[in-house]
């Protein structure tokens, strides 16, 4: 079951569009603003479905929620090479944004669940970090994938690819193994929908609700949206390669550098789930650092140290999430996980219309690189944001 598991959020990430859609976007003629109102219009549509599909999930069927989600995103890149103008690719961010909502929180709770139900949930962050580093695994053949694809027949037969690989992850999607009961089933049979809706409500509420009174829930959902919300760095990394000098052929293996990195760092979050929290403070600092010199750099050599402050904030990024996971005690896991993702949509928007005004007066650069000021800053918050790993918890509570 796990193997499939991990297939799935593989296939979500072998998609060799991601390395050239904003070139793609750039080429017929959008601007860097009009590119990140693309990414506003992305973020906000999973800013507003993030909280309300985490509820869905916690009521219904997360396996087929997850189907779902990978159809309408298949969806999107169709959108992209058939519709090639802003309100095209508009369309297919409104589709792709509804897709993450979707699948965003539902998978960390399905995957949570499932080891629950096996009596394994110690085995969370190694299993949460194999599927990570197998989806950029995918990802590094898909962004190697795309150079030959590109040359062959340009962003179409890349786009096509990119949508048959949705279509897999659905029926990946479709062959998971659900142990969890959907309890509200029943009572959803008894008046109709206003029953269903009203055991969603009362779900939505609870989720939200040990958010707000539980301290270590609220800070580990404050942490794991931030650093979320620090991923918007790669959607300007093509046009960072560009304006290094690099060509649109050589794009993609720039960034194939990155995304292995990234690999590497979800393969060592098992191992390093139980470190002390000040540990990836000092990763995340380094990873301001690196990426800040790696921008400045004005070099398409400045992609190597990028890279591997990349790979040190994925590390610190799944074992934040796979601590969330673990500090969260209610039976609305989904809700909970898709709080984060709320506000991590809403620190996006605001680094994607940070870019969008500061392309203005600065290059891209500059623009990488002051970013990297929040992530030293949210370093300092790791020691006192990080849940503590299971095992300690589990010793707490039977000491006293």
């Amino acid at each position: 079951m796990f193997a499939r598991v991990v297939a799935f959020e593989a296939f979500q990430d072998f998609i060799p569009l991601y390395p050239l859609y904003q070139l793609l976007f750039a080429d017929h003629g959008l601007s860097a603003a009009q590119i990140s109102t693309l990414f506003v219009i992305w973020s906000a549509t999973a800013f507003v479905l993030e909280v309300p599909s985490g509820a869905w999930a916690d009521t219904y069927s997360r396996r087929k929620l997850l189907v779902l989600g990978a159809l309408i995103s298949s969806l999107g890149y169709a959108a992209w090479i058939t519709l090639p103008s802003f309100a095209g690719f508009a369309l297919g961010f409104v589709l792709w944004g509804t897709s993450s909502a979707l699948i965003s929180g539902t998978y960390e709770a399905f995957v949570y669940d499932e080891l629950a139900a096996r009596d394994r949930t110690e085995q969370y962050a190694t299993v949460l970090g194999r599927a990570r580093s197998a989806s950029f695994i995918m990802n590094l053949a898909a962004t190697a994938l795309a150079t030959p694809l590109f040359a062959l027949g340009g962003y179409t037969l890349a786009g096509i690819v990119s949508v048959l690989s949705g279509l897999l992850q659905a029926v990946v999607a479709w062959t998971l193994p659900e142990a969890r009961v959907v309890e509200t089933a029943r009572e959803a049979d008894e008046p109709g929908t206003r029953a269903a809706f009203a055991v969603y409500l009362r779900v939505l509420r609870t989720g939200v609700t040990e958010v707000l009174l539980s301290r270590s829930v609220r800070r580990a959902v404050a942490l794991v949206a931030l650093l979320g919300g620090f991923l918007a760095f790669d959607e300007y990394f093509p046009l960072l390669g560009r304006e290094a000098g690099a060509t649109t052929g050589a794009i993609p293996l720039l960034i194939a550098g990155t995304v292995a990195a990234q690999a590497i760092g979800s393969a060592l979050a098992g191992p390093a789930y139980k470190l002390p929290a000040a540990t990836f403070a000092v990763g995340l600092g380094a990873t301001a650092v690196l990426i800040a010199v790696g921008a400045l750099s004005g070099s398409v050599w400045g992609f190597l140290p990028i890279a591997v402050g990349y790979g040190l904030m994925q590390l610190v990024i799944v074992v934040s999430e796979s601590r969330l996971q673990d500090a969260i005690t209610g039976p609305a896991r989904a809700t909970v996980t898709s709080v984060s993702g709320f506000f991590a949509e809403i620190f996006a928007i605001a680094v994607y219309g940070g870019f969008a005004l500061g392309s203005l007066w600065f290059t891209m650069s500059v623009l990488v690189a002051g970013l990297t000021i929040p992530v030293l800053l949210t370093a300092f918050v790791v020691p006192f944001a990080l849940p503590e790993p299971r095992s300690s918890v589990a010793a707490e509570v039977s000491d006293t």
